[in-house]
Order: C-alpha cells, then structure tokens, then sequence
C-alpha cells in the first residue's frame, strides 16, 4: 500500500520539485561535484571566509591550548542554566559596541532568532505588517505569535500606508517587519519609506540584516548603516550564517527588550547555547568582518559588472545587490539549465516553488568575494544562448 508520503513525493518528483540532499567537497572558491571541480555561484559565504584555509590557521593559533575553556565544542545547557559563558558576553559586548546598540542578544541561528523574537514580543492586542517576500523564519515566528499579522505585497509601500492608516488605532502595538536585502530577489527594503511611516504612525521598526550583515556600510553593518539610519531601527536583527561564516544571530535593542527576551524568549530558553569555540571563532570574524573594505567594494565591482552583462543581453534580472536572480519560469526549465550550466563548469542550482512564488522558478547567482570578473564574463552569453534553446 502506498503511503501518503509517498505520493506527495512523487507528487513533487513530477512536477520537478524534488529536492535532495547533494554533499560537496569545498576547494576555496569551488565546489567538487561528480568529480568535477565547478564554480560555485550558489553560497552564502559572500566575503570568502569560511574557504580561507589562511584565516582559520591563524584562528586556531590564536588560541592557547592551555585554556582548555577556549576549545569547547559544546555548551551542553541552555545560557539560562550552565551553557552560559564570559565568551557570550564578550562577542555581544562586541557588537554592541560596533553597532552603537543599547545592547545586544544573542540566537544559535537566524530562525531560532525570528522564531523566538517574534512571538516574545508581539501579543494579543499588537499588530504586525510583514512584507510577503520575507523569509520562511519571519513567517513561522508570525504563525507562532498571537498578534494579528498581515503580509503586505512586497515593497508596496502604498499599501503598507493604507494598512496602516486603516488599522493603526485599533492596536496598542505595531511592528513592521522586513528583510534589509531579500534573498530570492536580490532587492533591498526603502528604509527611508519605513522611517517615515514609523514616524507618522508610531510604529516599531524589525529589519532582518541576514543578508546585509558583511557587505553594505562602511563597517559591514549592513543596509541600515549604509543608510545612516542605524539607532532609528527598533529591533535589528543579524546572523553568522551567511557572510559571517559560521552559525548563530544576534538582536541589537534596548536592555529592556534584552532583559525581556531572556524570560520569555522560547527559542533562547530552551535551546543549548552556542559552544565556545564557535563563539570564539564567531568574535574573530566578525572582528575581521569590520576591516574588510576591499572586499565588500570587489563584490560590488562585480555584482554590478554582471547586472550590466545580463541587462545587455536582454536577459531579465531583479535587484540591486550580490543576490543577482535569473528568472526562467518553468520549474523543469530551470532544472534542465541548471545542469547544462553544471556541465559548462557552474554550480548553479534551481529555486523553485515554494521557495519563490508559482512560475518563478530562477537561478540565484552569488556574488563572492573569492570571484574575479574573469570567473563569470562568459555566463551572460551562455544562459542567453540557453534560453533561446528553450525558446524555440
């Protein structure tokens, strides 16, 4: 007898939406896949940090094998019991001094942090206003709330407005909720849009920097510092798992909101804290994250050089950051390209549904800070001739 399970997978297979697991050998900048040696055009790791073999050499003499406290590979307790340590507290005092914050707290990811965040602080009689495009974490923590919530289409600042001045009254409390750069898209939030509805409505401001943290301001902060607007965001929240190379997020807010968090906080509460040596190593890249100035302009050298390539070409894209979309439709469209960009020594992997929105299935290029131009110049002519195949 087939099971439920079973036809629903089969369900995906055909639609070709099956995803699978793919492990991968790492070699800096690439990526072994079949035993091939390609390009790797789909990491997160946007400032080439977790492949510096150099970096993590020095991080690793940099501890002394002395203290053994150094080198932990497990806090074995939630913060709240024994899993706490003077390592947490220096790498929040860290960022809250980076970042001029009142305080900072730290998550062991950015969906624990969305998860848990979300739901502590908006309750019944709050409402929050959440961009549809936001990621599945936001959604889950909205779901996990017991404030009213409503998605707004994204970037529709118009709409957010009429929203707002519909039901602003009727709530003790509201939030807007946004990712600073969206990762499927490759655009960024109209911070200044925010700002002036948080002022005109008395309202609270929740930017996700997932995907700004490292790459935009002068320091790597993310959009709301390459925007200035750094104290005027009410909960701003970062994570290590992208640029930063590593696991664990943080949330730059007052010490209330600190102290609110660490008693009502689930996600925090009941979670084993982050090991030392992660959080040792988390202090040393972000630290490292600060300086890199030639990084974060290469990447942008690049990223626009593509934009560029691809516009002339014809070839739509989306955005305006290091996330550079490639929209192809179909779902079995973007699988059959993605293999043929395998075979030219690429690895690119379809989006597809749910992930982005019903035929929109895409190609998300990242643009890192261990490419040179000379990696990707040709990939504009080749999707080109690619889709003029699918096109015929």
């Amino acid at each position: 007898m087939t099971s439920r399970y079973s036809k629903r997978l089969r369900a995906l297979e055909a639609k070709g939406r099956l995803r699978k697991m793919i492990p991968l050998q790492h070699e800096g900048g690439l990526v072994r896949y079949r035993g091939r040696a390609l390009l790797n055009l789909c990491s997160n790791d946007y400032l080439g940090l977790g492949q510096d073999t150099r970096l993590r050499q020095v991080f690793f003499q940099s501890l002394d094998s002395a203290e053994c406290d150094l080198w932990g590979f497990a806090a074995a307790s939630s913060r709240l019991l024994t899993g706490d340590n003077l390592l947490a507290h220096r790498l929040e005092n860290e960022i809250r001094e980076a970042y001029g914050s009142e305080d900072v707290l730290l998550f062991n990811s950015g969906y624990h942090a969305n998860i848990g965040i979300l739901p502590a602080l908006f309750g019944k009689g709050d409402l929050v206003l959440s961009d549809k495009l936001n990621h599945a974490s936001i959604h889950d923590g909205l779901v996990l709330s017991r404030a009213a919530h409503k998605r707004y289409r994204h970037g529709d600042y118009e709409q957010l407005h009429a929203l707002l001045t519909r039901y602003r009254a009727e709530y003790e409390q509201v939030v807007i909720v946004t990712e600073s750069v969206f990762s499927m898209d490759g655009d960024e939030v109209d911070l200044s849009r925010l700002l002036a509805l948080k002022q005109e409505f008395d309202v609270k401001i929740y930017l996700d920097e997932a995907h700004g943290v490292g790459l935009y301001g002068e320091n790597g902060l993310g959009k709301a510092e390459e925007k200035g607007v750094l104290q005027e965001i009410d909960f701003l929240v970062g994570t290590f798992g992208k640029a930063l190379a590593s696991v664990g997020a943080f949330i730059c807010c007052s010490k209330e909101i600190r102290d609110y968090l660490v008693n009502h906080s689930r996600s925090l509460i009941f979670t084993t804290g982050l090991p030392p040596v992660t959080l040792n190593w988390n202090h040393f890249v972000f630290k490292k994250m600060l300086a890199m100035h030639q990084e974060r302009k290469q990447i942008s050298q690049i990223y626009r050089q593509l934009r560029d390539a691809l516009k002339g070409k014809g070839i739509a894209t989306r955005g305006s950051t290091n996330i550079v979309p490639v929209i192809v439709g179909k779902d079995r469209t973007a699988l059959n390209m993605a293999e043929q960009m395998q075979e030219l020594g690429y690895l690119v992997l379809p989006v597809r549904p749910p992930t982005v929105p019903e035929g929109t299935a895409r190609f998300r290029f990242s643009i890192c800070a261990d490419m040179v131009w000379q990696d990707i110049e040709e990939l504009p002519e080749k999707i080109e001739r690619m889709l003029k195949g699918v096109c015929r």
